[in-house]
């Protein structure tokens, strides 16, 4: 390649991106909005760990990771 052609890739690469800025910026859809927008705000995370009910968790409550079988061993004669 010429050091001609080389500029001239150069300057069509240049140009066309330089129109794809100034169309690009008459899309609304792209503008930011001028007012701003409002976030929602998290909510602070207490570090207070209140003890669990005495009711439920005791050493008498039921275990649901404990496997039940209803009706017997499931084996069948």
């Amino acid at each position: 390649m010429k050091k001609s052609d080389i500029a001239m890739i150069i300057l069509i690469a240049s140009m066309t991106a330089l129109i794809a800025f100034l169309i690009g910026n008459q899309i609304p859809g792209l503008k930011l909005d001028e007012k701003g927008v409002k976030t929602p705000v998290t909510i602070k995370v207490k570090s207070d760990v209140v003890a669990p009910s005495k009711e439920v968790f005791n050493k008498d409550a039921i275990n649901p990771t404990v496997q039940t079988v209803i009706g017997g061993s499931g084996a069948t004669n």
